[in-house]
């Protein structure tokens, strides 16, 4: 799905979710932010793999799509820090039967393997 997608008025609700959610680390960030207000430095830490681009560029677009705020402290060093919004807060609690459904797939996939 293209970025151009998140901006599409003429989709319908599913597709507008999943438009400003696509990607491989979006999902998870929202996960991370649920606990709170965490710096960039924090949430590469936690997920590795995920290069400092491929973060900056994730959250700037969540940014954009409302879904987190971006608060600079004017210290110095300058200290940023990234936290849910409200919108992002109700996404983040839409998406939970959906990991719910996914921890069953997961399951089920497991006990599938078990049995063979």
């Amino acid at each position: 799905m293209t970025r151009n997608r998140a901006q599409d008025l003429d989709v319908c609700g599913v597709t507008a979710a999943i438009a400003v959610i696509d990607g491989k680390w979006k999902t998870t960030l929202l996960w991370l932010l649920e606990s709170g207000p965490q710096r960039p430095g924090e949430l590469r830490r936690r997920l590795p793999g995920l290069s400092e681009k491929v973060l900056t560029q994730a959250l700037r677009e969540m940014e954009t799509d409302g879904l987190v705020h971006r608060e600079v402290h004017d210290t110095l060093p300058l200290k940023t820090f990234y936290s849910l919004t409200p919108f992002g807060r109700d996404l983040s609690e839409a998406l939970g039967p959906v990991s719910d459904w996914g921890h069953r797939r997961l399951q089920k996939l497991t006990d599938a393997k078990a049995a063979s």
